[in-house]
């Protein structure tokens, strides 16, 4: 017996539109800022609710307070051209000489603009800056090759943009055409064949187990040497460049130069500081530990000053090593210790069984490094390796501290000159440093993630 509250509908239903505080604008502060409020199960979840409620109303308020001011400051209220050419005075109030009401503050983008070739280039010469445009051409086109994801032979490129192309940004930068003496030519390649022969040997344990595990070592210090080798060649061949001093490199170029040095530099050195310190020899983790250690322990502008006022006493009458050069030095060696920190935390996650495994196999201690190992090690802490890159490249701007003029140092000396001697024109000079640091630095923590995902695609 059919009972007379049963039913049966016989038409569809007419679509419903969405609540709303699933859909638009309404759903997405429902979603993100007040998500909380639905969650009134008890006393102090009712608490915690209102008070998350207070508190993102008060940073809702706050942050769009902040970011009305930084776009009033940069776009609304800022003077954007001098066409008349008086400097000065078009960035300044009535009090200053100016034309602008006596409570104006805005950003003088006319001071950038006239200052745009010394912010980007420093102190290069105007007849020398197709130099400089071709190696900012080349960073571009190589980058943006390696990025596209249907690039052919994008590991190609890469490489020549870690090895060659560092390379003749050097040589088109400084010109080249150094002198230098015969000595250090034989001294250099003699070394680089003791090692490769050391290298050779213990990687095939004809030296026995214990040098077996120095022959990483052995092969980067071979490395090292080759490519000094090679270095010192090209850097004696006259090619016809007028040289351009070091302290004449300035502004963003500089900046580049260092944190692409010191970027590359850097994580093979920390590599093998990681290796190092969990290595089964004492020796060789007792330096590896001291060296990281002892650069961990002391502020990287200690570091600066050091290279700058304390290396040169210590050098014979008569030598000198660039300012530049010893900077750049005391700065890959201070960020491969934090790197070899974080390389060393992927080697711990590694599990036991991989090392067993490639030794099971029959591969050596630097084969099983090489192609199990560190592979896997370094796709595990790549946000790591990229933080530490990201903290390298606002790191240069202390460079500034020992005469130095990269992108800091270069707002700072151009907001010096009295022709355009305004109240504003150090703030907007942070601004714009602020910009150039965030894009670039922002653009390799988009890339890692980008990287990360890839990785977790294939690797399922």
């Amino acid at each position: 017996m059919e009972s007379k509250y049963s039913f049966v509908r016989k038409d569809i239903v007419n679509e419903q539109p969405p609540p709303l505080t699933q859909v638009g604008v309404t759903g997405w502060l429902w979603r993100n800022l007040f998500s909380s409020m639905s969650n009134f199960n008890s006393v102090t979840s009712s608490i915690l609710s209102i008070l998350m409620i207070l508190l993102t109303i008060w940073l809702v308020y706050f942050c769009g307070g902040l970011l009305y001011s930084v776009i009033d400051f940069a776009i609304i209220s800022a003077v954007w051209s001098d066409p008349d050419g008086i400097k000065r005075k078009v960035c300044a109030t009535v009090k200053q000489g100016g034309d602008l009401p006596a409570d104006w503050y805005g950003a003088c983008w006319p001071f950038i603009f006239a200052k745009k070739k010394f912010l980007i280039y420093g102190r290069i010469p105007t007849e020398e800056l197709w130099r400089a445009n071709l190696i900012y051409a080349g960073l571009v086109l190589g980058m943006g090759y390696i990025i596209w994801e249907k690039g052919q032979g994008r590991k190609w490129v890469g490489l020549f943009m870690l090895t060659v192309f560092p390379v003749i940004s050097l040589i088109l930068l400084t010109g080249a055409n150094f002198k230098i003496s015969n000595s250090l030519f034989i001294s250099t390649g003699v070394l680089f064949l003791l090692s490769f022969l050391l290298g050779y040997f213990s990687s095939r344990n004809f030296l026995g187990e214990v040098l077996e595990q120095f022959s990483i070592l052995f092969n980067f210090i071979s490395f090292i040497l080759f490519s000094f080798f090679v270095l010192l060649v090209l850097f004696s061949i006259d090619y016809g460049l007028e040289p351009i001093d070091t302290l004449d490199w300035g502004g963003l170029l500089l900046t580049l130069l260092i944190a692409i040095t010191g970027i590359v530099a850097s994580l093979p050195f920390g590599v093998l500081l990681a290796l190092g310190r969990r290595s089964d020899m004492p020796v060789a983790r007792l330096l590896c530990t001291m060296f990281i250690e002892f650069w961990r322990g002391i502020p990287l502008i200690t570091v600066l000053f050091a290279a700058s006022v304390l290396i040169p006493l210590f050098l014979p009458s008569g030598a000198d090593v660039d300012k530049l050069l010893r900077a750049v030095i005391g700065i890959i060696l201070f960020s491969s210790a934090y790197m070899a920190e974080v390389i060393r935390g992927g080697l711990q996650a590694i599990p036991r069984g991989q090392y067993e495994s490639a030794s099971a196999v029959g591969l050596s201690y630097s084969q099983s490094m090489r192609f199990i190992v560190l592979p896997q090690a370094l796709t595990h802490v790549l946000p790591g390796i990229v933080n530490t890159f990201i903290g390298l490249f606002k790191d240069t701007t202390l460079v500034s501290i020992i005469g130095i003029f990269e992108v800091m140092g270069i707002f700072r000396a151009a907001s010096q000159d009295a022709n355009w001697g305004s109240h504003v024109q150090h703030s907007t000079s942070y601004l714009v440093a602020a910009i150039v640091f965030f894009v670039f630095c922002f653009g390799m923590s988009r890339y890692s993630i980008y990287i990360e995902n890839k990785l977790s695609r294939d690797n399922k």
